[in-house]
């Protein structure tokens, strides 16, 4: 239990929920009346305070813009039925955090600034959490450099920040996925695991191409053969082979999903196994050819549950009809009962605001 800190608190004059309407919002285009900001400077974090969202003044011989010392993280806040605001794991999100920042060479963020900071901070913004299923309230935190100097090191002074905004469900829809095997986006002793920007900005080239052909997104591959699978661009990945769920192992180039990790969990509550190994697609592609491939879904904080109704390999397509599936529609349905209350949460992933 961390004390109670005391952050300064400058509260907006005139709120913007006035003039929106959270029904069927998207996702990560509007943002609520405050934000948390707090500083970097001579080996300590200090200025930590809560106040009205605002635009940065930012130089142009910024560290971040330079030398991508950037990292974030994704969470989501929901109600109740009783109205009460809640937390899905944010302590998962923390510690993730502090990897991605160990891995950029990045100090890490104190759990009293972390935790309790996004505490007040909902708790202040509370009413923007939408009331309506499968909507939510999305926390982006978020660390850059901010040394004005050119050079490659380590910056010396950083900036963390914590943004809300409210939202609708990110892929309602069945996806389609192409793998991809011209890109690489990570590679063992890379920053694969680490949620920093760089692994996005890298990322788009390939999902424009396949958005180009008629998909949403891309799974990666490995590197060195572009035939074990890794993850898809904005979420995990998993696969339903003869009654066993298989998803590709942490091995350093994937992301470690709290949403993924949930999703295990409750796999092995409805008495599914549950293997965390290496894939390679030709496994998936035979598995496909024999009809044991039952279904294909993603998990991720924004996506939640996505379920995969076409996977391109090469100029060969595997076609699902996801409307007979029944494991990947009910994980959703019990991940979402539990963030919004309507299940028990008997493994205390709701934190309180």
């Amino acid at each position: 239990m961390i004390e109670a800190m005391d952050i300064s608190i400058t509260k907006t004059k005139r709120s913007k929920l006035e003039d929106l309407d959270l029904e069927n919002i998207p996702f990560g285009k509007y943002f609520t009346d405050h934000m948390l900001e707090a500083d970097y400077r001579n080996g300590e974090w200090t200025n930590v305070e809560i106040k009205p969202y605002q635009s940065l003044l930012l130089e142009p011989s910024l560290s971040a813009l330079h030398y991508g010392q950037a990292i974030f993280e994704g969470m989501k806040a929901y109600k109740d039925q009783q109205g009460n605001a809640f937390i899905f794991r944010p302590r998962e999100n923390f510690h993730r955090f502090n990897l991605s920042a160990a891995r950029m060479n990045m100090p890490e963020i104190p759990e009293e600034i972390f935790i309790e900071g996004l505490r007040q901070l909902i708790d202040l913004d509370k009413e923007w959490i939408p009331s309506k299923q499968n909507h939510s309230l999305y926390i982006r935190p978020l660390m850059i450099a901010t040394d004005t100097a050119l050079g490659v090191k380590p910056s010396d002074n950083y900036k963390f920040l914590v943004m809300l905004s409210p939202t609708g469900p990110y892929y309602a829809e069945p996806m389609k996925i192409a793998v991809e095997e011209k890109y690489t986006r990570a590679a063992p002793g890379g920053v694969g695991y680490a949620k920093n920007a760089g692994n996005y900005g890298g990322s788009m080239l390939a999902a424009t191409e396949a958005k180009q052909t008629g998909y949403d997104q891309v799974l990666w591959t490995d590197a060195f053969e572009h035939k074990w699978l890794q993850e898809v661009g904005m979420m995990n990945v998993f696969f339903i082979l003869n009654g066993t769920v298989v998803t590709p192992t942490e091995d350093g180039c994937i992301l470690a999903g709290v949403t993924r990790s949930s999703a295990i969990t409750l796999l092995k509550e409805m008495g599914l196994p549950v293997e965390e190994r290496r894939i390679n697609i030709d496994e998936i592609l035979d598995a496909y050819k024999l009809g044991t491939l039952e279904e294909i879904f993603g998990t991720g904080t924004a996506a939640t549950i996505a379920l995969i109704q076409e996977l391109k390999y090469k100029d060969y397509i595997m076609e699902f009809d996801t409307d007979k599936w029944k494991t990947a529609p009910l994980l959703r349905n019990w991940i979402t009962d539990i963030r919004e209350g309507r299940r028990e949460d008997k493994y205390g992933w709701m934190w309180k605001v």
